[in-house]
């Protein structure tokens, strides 16, 4: 079988600025980019389950609705998993980087004149956040009515479209691999997790679930 092949597509330069600024700037409350992405999970969980009210089929691609944060020190990653409703090849294009939404210079505009990088979410850029902790950005995600498909940036202007081959078959739903910066490494520990979530996401309707790795000692 062939390779699937990559498409490289350039980020719409309003986004491409955004996320210059959210790189190179300094930012004191980074810890928000997890309620970010959380709260964009929650959206997607929402998305399908109203759906599934008028369709019931929609679920049959997987009826447990839930969030998952996996930490990885081994690798220096951070996955946030929902089953949600996914994106399309279509979506990833459109809403992860080639259409600017209004709210992309609207936030710009907002942080120079000293808004605080917390309130990124309100106006519909919250995805960009990750940039704040990752270097490199995976989006795994498989719509119903599409083939799994790997967004992925590490920021500089592009980013790309796999059809996904090598991951394990998502069912329905999309996993945030963050590849987290050296110095961000805070985000993988358990007890920052769950202190982030609890104080950013206690609302959130879905359960939250944190895959933890018990440390065992081994003789030599």
């Amino acid at each position: 079988m062939s390779a699937p092949q990559t498409e490289t597509f350039g980020f719409q330069a309003e986004i491409s600025q955004l996320m210059d600024l959210i790189i190179n700037t300094f930012y004191s409350n980074k810890e928000i980019f997890l309620r970010e992405l959380i709260s964009n999970c929650s959206d997607a969980l929402d998305k399908i389950r109203y759906a599934s009210l008028t369709d019931s089929s929609q679920l049959d691609s997987g009826k447990e609705l839930f969030i998952r944060i996996t930490p990885d020190k081994e690798n220096k990653t951070l996955t946030i998993q929902d089953t949600g409703c996914g994106m399309t090849k279509a979506d990833l294009v459109n809403n992860l980087g080639t259409i600017a939404k209004s709210g992309t210079k609207a936030f710009m505009e907002a942080l120079s004149s000293g808004a605080d990088i917390s309130m990124i979410g309100q106006f519909g850029v919250g995805f960009y956040s990750a940039y704040l902790v990752a270097d490199k950005v995976q989006f795994i995600t498989k719509h119903n009515d599409d083939e799994q498909y790997i967004w992925e940036s590490s920021a500089g202007g592009t980013f790309t479209i796999t059809q996904d081959t090598v991951n394990p078959p998502l069912g329905r739903g999309s996993i945030l691999r963050l590849h987290m910066k050296e110095d961000q490494l805070e985000y993988l520990e358990e007890r920052r997790i769950k202190d982030i979530v609890k104080k950013h996401s206690e609302f959130i309707s879905y359960p939250i679930q944190l895959v933890t790795f018990k440390e065992e000692e081994k003789e030599i």
